[in-house]
């Protein structure tokens, strides 16, 4: 993020900004002679719904995770697992927000909802897991609970060498170490951590969801599908099925 935008998020926790005329905001941020500037990071970071304005315009504030009143579950997304430091899992952070329908969200989370994060998976590692019949592919979205209590069998998000990734937690206790376990169609190697180094060792959360990232040709053939049957009218039941399987 723009250090300019988290300068203007962490505003925002203070100030309505719709109160504010571009110049003062651009005092306020040490950037004093640049309204342009200022409301190009505006519109940027509204964009992407980290800042909302209300209906009648009259206010602009920081988004917020949770329950919204139109029934969406806002989720902060912190990042990507297999890229970006591990300082993306604070605040101030966030890239944007996951909105999903409430009953999208198992209930058991519903209460919890502010241990819950999202981060984008990057890269196949994964896309053999099966979370609730859902493998992890590049591109999909991965909900994250934060726990404290983890045990051998789960997916995780963890934290090694500053980097945050998705892997199935092994423990090893013949041997008193863990085991960080790839499931993928590609080969990657285990990854072995012994007992006396687990201290640097951060598990962040354990994977509970994934949302897909959408099939976009899918989609496309579906609607062109749509269209076309639209267009012929009245045919039979022999026509429509070949049609929808174009």
């Amino acid at each position: 993020m723009h250090i300019i935008q988290e300068k203007l998020i962490s505003l925002a926790d203070n100030y309505n900004l719709s109160d504010l005329t571009l110049r003062k905001i651009g005092e306020l941020v040490s950037e004093p002679n640049s309204p342009q500037k200022i409301k190009h990071h505006i519109n940027q970071l509204i964009g992407r719904g980290l800042l909302v304005v209300s209906p009648d315009g009259k206010k602009i504030k920081k988004a917020k995770s949770g329950l919204n009143k139109s029934g969406l579950v806002s989720l902060p997304i912190l990042g990507s697992a297999n890229c970006g430091q591990a300082l993306i899992f604070a605040d101030e952070k966030i890239e944007g927000y996951l909105k999903l329908s409430r009953s999208l969200l198992k209930n058991d989370l519903i209460s919890k909802i502010k241990e819950i994060f999202v981060l984008k998976a990057v890269g196949n590692s994964m896309n053999r897991a099966t979370i609730d019949n859902k493998n992890i592919e590049d591109g999909d979205f991965v909900i994250i609970k934060k726990e404290s209590s983890i045990k051998s069998g789960d997916y995780v998000v963890s934290v090694i060498d500053e980097v945050a990734n998705i892997k199935k937690l092994y423990i090893d206790k013949n041997n008193n170490q863990i085991i960080l376990l790839s499931e993928s169609s590609q080969d990657f190697p285990p990854i072995y951590i012994s007992e006396k180094d687990q201290a640097g060792y951060l598990i962040c959360g354990k994977v509970v969801d994934v949302m897909k990232k959408p099939d976009e040709i899918t989609l496309m053939r579906d609607a062109s599908s749509s269209d076309i049957l639209k267009n012929l009218g009245n045919i039979s039941e022999e026509e429509v099925e070949y049609y929808e399987n174009l």
